[in-house]
C-alpha cells in the first residue's frame, strides 16, 4: 500500500469518522481506497463533492454516492435533551472526537462546533433524549470545510492517544499490583 496515496486520500475525507464507509474511521476507509478494496463513492458526509476531490486525485470516473452507505444530507450535530439526560454515559464512548461532556449521574451537553455529525452517540442512548438537529441559521457552523475536518481529525487523534495513555497506565497499575501481591504471598514451604 502507498502510505502517501492514502494519507492524500484521508485529507480529502471529511473526517465524522462516523463508520457509515463501513469502516472503523477515515485513515482505514483512505487505506482501503488506496488498496483497492473500497471504492470512492462509500461517504455520505463527503458526499458528491468529495466524490469528485477523491475521482481527481485518483483519476478515476466520478459516480453517484452508493446508496448503500447512505444519503448525502445537510450537516447534522447531535443535541441532548437535557431534561430527558439521565447521566448514563452511555453517548461518551461513541463519540470519537470527545463533543460531548458530562459526568455520571449528571446532565451531558455536546459542544456543536466540535460534533462532526456523525451520530454515533444516537444509538446507544437509553432514554433517546439525543437528537440529529440540522445545521440551518450558522453559515459558520453548517459549511463543512477543510478547516473543520483538520480540526476533526485532531480531536478524534486527541482522543485516540488519550486512551492509549490510560490504558497503557491501567496496565502499569495492574502489572504493579500484581508485583505487590507476589512479595506478599509466603514462600512454598
Amino acid at each position: 500500500m502507498n502510505n502517501a496515496i492514502a494519507d492524500q486520500i484521508e485529507a480529502l475525507l471529511p473526517q465524522t469518522q462516523c463508520q457509515k464507509c463501513g469502516y472503523q474511521g477515515c485513515k482505514p476507509y483512505a487505506q482501503a481506497i488506496s488498496r483497492q478494496q473500497a471504492d470512492i463513492n462509500q461517504c455520505p458526509p463527503g458526499g458528491q463533492q468529495g466524490i469528485r476531490a477523491l475521482s481527481e486525485l485518483l483519476d478515476v470516473p466520478e459516480k453517484p454516492l452508493n446508496p448503500q452507505f447512505g444519503t448525502e444530507q445537510p450537516r447534522a450535530v447531535a443535541v441532548i435533551i437535557e431534561q430527558d439526560c439521565i447521566g448514563c454515559t452511555k453517548c461518551l464512548p461513541p463519540c470519537p472526537v470527545d463533543a460531548i461532556i458530562g459526568a455520571s449521574k449528571q446532565m451531558h451537553t455536546v459542544i456543536s462546533s466540535a460534533c462532526t455529525g456523525c451520530e454515533l452517540c444516537v444509538a446507544p442512548c437509553p432514554v433517546d433524549c439525543i437528537i440529529m438537529q440540522p445545521i440551518t441559521n450558522d453559515a459558520t457552523l453548517s459549511a463543512w470545510n477543510k478547516e473543520k475536518a483538520d480540526l476533526a481529525k485532531l480531536r478524534y487523534q486527541q482522543k485516540t492517544n488519550r486512551l492509549a495513555q490510560l490504558k497503557t497506565a491501567k496496565l502499569q497499575r495492574l502489572q504493579k499490583q500484581k508485583q505487590m501481591l507476589q512479595k506478599l504471598k509466603p514462600p512454598p514451604s
